[in-house]
């Protein structure tokens, strides 16, 4: 089975780390998003991916040199200017040549869904495409799904205000589509699935929704991204991963707190980083504090960060007390 993977967008919510680092090439627990969120489709039963790129295509050619994710043939589709979710996903299908039932999945999202579980329910339903929902507590933020209890989608409200919303399931980034969703979506020119495609398909009775509750989380933002880390240590899902990992630099006197450390990073002596991540290329100097924090760059001694991200081009000054903050600020 295909899938089409977005990955195309600019990254904007985790700047200033997505300055040269597309958001899906950041590791999460020591991996590249991407290939976790691969390795999950691969499990449902993909065994080719179409990236939709656009921003900083360069580095997912480069981290797959054979054209390979685990057993997942890639190709990767490069839009010429950004053309939005629907845009994008046409783009891809019509680049790769996609004439069968296939597979759709956001690049910046992580969860425990089976994609075959997904793919089932859609062929069962004789479904024209089938979206994963998941509900949230505060679903106000997001795109609202109301659902019929049969499971077709009745409509989408976008971010309804507190107390107003049909439900609290949310559009959770994964779907299966036919091919005839496609020619619902104009070619060559921005079209967003969420506004545009879906309501057209649920207006025809063949849009239909799974809900699950497995885990979920869209890591497109600072405190989501690092929480998809910790996730990941803390036993919060079923793989559990070590927060060192080996090739990191950490003197025997420093305290590492549930925190991710991945290799090429360094700790100096005394230094203290407590539920933060400290990518490939960060330096926290000596008698340093971080705390909450996303560290690419370096960090000088006895500085104290909290709820602060460090860009890779970025240098904390010796003693500098940072909280909430971005550096550099774009």
């Amino acid at each position: 089975m295909h899938a089409v993977v977005l990955v195309g967008g600019f990254g904007t919510r985790l700047r200033p780390l997505t300055n040269v680092v597309p958001k899906s090439m950041l590791p999460i627990a020591h991996v590249p998003l991407i290939a976790r969120l691969i390795r999950r489709l691969e499990l449902g039963g993909v065994d080719r991916a179409t990236l939709a790129l656009g921003f900083l295509p360069e580095p997912f050619v480069e981290a797959f040199p054979e054209g390979r994710c685990g057993g997942v043939v890639l190709e990767y589709a490069i839009e010429p200017e950004p053309l939005d979710t629907a845009g994008a996903i046409r783009f891809a299908a019509d680049h790769s040549g996609i004439d069968d039932t296939f597979v759709v999945a956001n690049g910046d999202v992580l969860t425990d869904l089976s994609v075959a579980d997904l793919v089932s329910i859609h062929r069962a339903v004789d479904a024209e495409a089938t979206i994963h929902l998941i509900g949230v507590d505060d679903p106000s933020a997001f795109g609202v799904v109301e659902r019929a209890p049969d499971g077709r989608v009745v409509r989408f409200v976008e971010k309804p205000p507190p107390g107003t919303e049909p439900s609290n399931l949310i559009n959770a980034g994964t779907y299966v589509f036919e091919p005839e969703v496609l020619s619902r979506i104009p070619a060559g020119r921005p079209v967003s699935v969420e506004r545009d495609t879906f309501p057209m398909v649920a207006a025809g009775g063949r849009l239909h929704a799974l809900v699950t509750e497995d885990y979920w989380i869209d890591a497109g933002r600072p405190d989501t991204y690092l929480q998809a880390n910790l996730d990941l240590i803390s036993g919060a899902r079923p793989e559990r991963v070590a927060g060192v990992a080996p090739g990191a630099a950490v003197a025997e006197s420093s305290s590492i707190l549930d925190a991710v450390v991945d290799a090429g990073a360094a700790v100096g002596e005394r230094a203290t980083v407590r539920r933060s991540v400290l990518l490939p290329g960060a330096d926290v100097g000596a008698g340093a504090l971080v705390e909450d924090s996303i560290v690419a760059g370096v960090i000088g001694q006895e500085a104290r960060i909290s709820r602060t991200v460090v860009g890779s081009d970025a240098k904390i000054a010796d003693r500098e007390q940072l909280h909430d903050a971005r550096v550099p600020s774009s």
